[in-house]
């Protein structure tokens, strides 16, 4: 008997890319909106996710949460949806792009909430170093191929899409022709549009 899959978010939060990851893979899945200040604090919930943060999952017994991991998670976990990379080539890229945007890129957008100088010596403490480069090299990587690691599409375009196309909507990152064109090329897809659907009529 297959395991249940329990899927705790907000439909404006950074559930959204684990919506999208989810209408990927394909498989039911049970959906619990938790809100800010109240549920997703309540002791249920933080006994999944001590933080009080979404999004989460469930599966079976076993928790997942933030949503890079979540993502790499569900790729590995259903196979059949194809969704993980095939070769060392394609898995290098994949594990390497996908963290750098989990932890240098987030870094970036996190902290232009706060606006603060990046000195030479900030850099030096800093996961991203210097925002810029970071930013180049993302556009670079995005850039050199259809997909993050080739032809095909994975499950690291889902959760480095998802911030790149969100983070250019509300102004945090400039709409570069690299940036514009790889969100077009996924945009489309018929589980990010199922997605969306779900997550705006919530």
């Amino acid at each position: 008997m297959s395991k249940n899959l329990i899927f705790y978010t907000n439909p404006m939060s950074r559930g959204r890319i684990v919506r999208w990851m989810l209408e990927e893979i394909g498989v039911p899945y049970e959906t619990k909106i938790l809100e800010y200040g109240t549920t997703m604090k309540s002791p249920e919930y933080l006994a999944i996710n001590p933080m009080g943060k979404v999004p989460a999952i469930k599966h079976g017994d076993n928790v997942i949460t933030e949503a890079a991991a979540i993502c790499a998670y569900l790729a590995e976990t259903f196979p059949e949806a194809k969704l993980m990379p095939i070769n060392d080539e394609e898995r290098a890229l994949y594990y390497r792009w996908l963290f750098f945007t989990a932890g240098p890129v987030v870094e970036i957008f996190e902290m232009s909430n706060f606006n603060p100088v990046i000195t030479p010596e900030l850099q030096r403490s800093l996961g991203c170093g210097n925002p810029q480069d970071a930013l180049d090299a993302l556009a670079k990587a995005v850039n050199t191929s259809t997909y993050i690691t080739g032809d095909r599409f994975t499950a690291a375009d889902v959760y480095i899409a998802s911030y790149i196309g969100f983070c250019m909507q509300i102004g945090k990152l400039e709409k570069r022709q690299e940036f514009v064109e790889y969100w077009a090329r996924v945009a489309n897809r018929p589980a990010r549009i199922r997605a969306t659907e779900i997550d705006g009529a919530l």
